[in-house]
This record gives structure tokens, C-alpha cells and sequence, in this order.
């Protein structure tokens, strides 16, 4: 299950089931049915629950639980660029996302999103890097089209109770198949920033940890505020934001510039990324 970095009634015609995998319950996920022509190409994500505004910050800060057992602080600082890539004919927002465990940055990463005419947002995929005492150790990204991957619904234009699970993406190659569910709307609930009303919860996990759950809280016009968990999570994490503000141009400049510097990377080392569009 992927760890914190970063609609409504939609018609039943946008849901199929998986040609991968064979399904028979209600209570198994699906994908949504992608298609291209239903996204314009303005890159613009403004669904009020995760609104994707360029220059965007927030910062997470919490605890979780190591692989060797041990409690350790967790920082998530994610940021919207003014980047744009294109990937399987559509224009997505690229997403950078720091994630520091006892101070020390262990994981960075970039990350693609568009908006359907619709308002729901899609998830086209990711290319994240590792790090030991800093160092760089390893990438498993997965981009919708390459190596069978394929984009996933990621939030609905207006979520609702009651709906299945779905996919929010797909990459089979480095054993990516998270999914989610709605289970509340309508909350209420407060964090060191503010509290936020209309809060909808959403429970995450995946196919490789079953029984395991990440609990998002989405607020209206902030987007995902405070982390949980529930089930057989081994890194029990919590988080909730502690900062939330729009960077100036000059600072803006500086985060597209880091996103590109990690981009360059990504192609250097991933046979996978080589096949992509450049960000711009």
C-alpha cells in the first residue's frame, strides 16, 4: 500500500471489471473505464476535494512504525508544480512529494494527475526514488501505457457512501494495485491548521496487503488533511497537517526546478521513464 505522499454518482457505464484479475464478489474493486477524449488538455484539477493549484504546499507530520518495529517521526511535505506531462494523450499536474522519517529524507518522488470533463481525478502514475542516509538505493515507477500499467480513479467528482471499491491505479510490474473506499462524508474534524467541515473518509489498501488500511481525510478546497489506519497496517501511521500555504513565484520556480532536477534522474535510470514525454 502506498504511503502518504499524496466523484459523486458517476454512471455505471464508467465502471468495468478487471480483465487482470477474476473477480465474482460486490465487495472486490474495479477499475473506472479510462478514456483519453474524456479529459480536455488545460491540466487544470480544481475538484474541491482534491484541489491540485500550482504553487500548493502542505506538510504532514505524524508517526509511524519501521520495518524493525520501531516508532519513528514521519514529515510529508507535497507540492503542486507549475509542471505539466503528457502521458497516454493526456495532460497531467506533476506532483512533488518529500517524505522525511526521523528528519531524514528517505523517499522523493514525482507524481501524475488529470482531471476529467467530469471533475473526478485520475491517477496516471509515479516515478519514486529511495533513499538510505540520503543515498540514492532505488526507483519502482509505474506510468500509465508502459509495462501494462494503467491509470486509476483516484477521486470522485462527489464521493458517496454506499459505492464499491475501486482501483486508483494500476502497475504490475513493481506490484502496484492499490484501491479504495468511501466509508463517511459529511464530517467534521480539526488539525493543527484548522477544522474542517464536509470532511469525506476514505479507507485505502491493496491487493499485497490485505486487511491492512491507510484512513484519509479530505476537506473541501485543502484536500487529504490527516492520515490513520486501522487493520493489520504494520506502520500504523498518523498524520495530520501542519502547514498550508501558496509559494510565491520565485519559490515556485525553485520546486519546478528540484521536480525537473529528479525527472532528469528518472531518466537516466528507469528504462521505463526513458519511454515518457518530458514534464514541462
Amino acid at each position: 500500500m502506498k504511503r502518504v505522499q499524496l466523484g459523486g454518482v458517476i454512471g455505471a457505464a464508467l465502471f468495468v471489471m478487471s480483465p487482470l484479475i477474476g473477480y465474482g464478489q460486490a465487495s472486490d474493486p474495479i477499475f473506472a473505464d479510462f478514456d483519453p477524449k474524456n479529459f480536455d488538455d488545460l491540466a487544470k484539477v480544481d475538484n474541491k476535494l482534491l484541489p491540485l493549484t500550482p504553487g500548493k504546499k502542505l506538510v504532514l507530520e505524524g508517526k509511524a512504525i519501521d520495518v524493525e518495529g520501531d516508532e519513528e517521526t514521519h514529515r510529508i511535505e507535497l507540492h503542486i508544480t507549475g509542471l505539466t506531462k503528457k502521458i497516454g494523450g493526456v495532460r497531467t499536474v506533476v506532483v512533488f512529494t518529500n517524505d522525511y522519517a526521523d528528519d531524514e529524507l528517505v523517499e522523493s518522488e514525482i507524481s501524475f494527475f488529470a482531471q476529467d470533463k467530469m471533475g473526478n481525478v485520475w491517477f496516471f502514475g509515479e516515478y519514486p526514488e529511495e533513499y538510505e542516509s540520503e543515498v540514492f538505493v532505488a526507483a519502482k515507477p509505474w506510468i500509465h501505457g508502459f509495462a501494462d500499467a494503467k491509470a486509476g480513479l483516484y477521486m470522485k467528482a462527489n464521493p458517496t457512501v454506499g459505492e464499491g471499491s475501486h482501483y486508483l491505479g494500476w502497475g504490475p510490474a513493481v506490484e502496484w494495485n492499490d484501491f479504495a473506499k468511501v466509508k463517511e462524508v459529511g464530517q467534521e474534524n480539526c488539525v493543527p491548521v484548522a477544522c474542517y467541515k464536509d470532511v469525506v473518509i476514505i479507507d485505502e489498501s491493496s491487493l499485497t496487503e490485505k486487511g491492512a488500511f491507510q484512513v484519509k481525510y479530505y476537506a473541501p478546497g485543502v484536500g487529504n488533511f490527516r492520515v490513520g489506519w486501522k487493520g493489520d497496517d504494520a506502520a500504523k501511521e498518523e498524520l495530520e497537517l501542519v502547514d498550508f500555504v501558496q509559494l510565491d513565484a520565485d519559490a515556485l520556480a525553485k520546486l519546478n526546478a528540484g521536480a525537473l532536477a529528479l525527472e532528469k534522474h528518472a531518466y537516466e535510470i528507469s528504462e521505463v521513464y526513458k519511454q515518457t514525454l518530458p514534464a514541462e
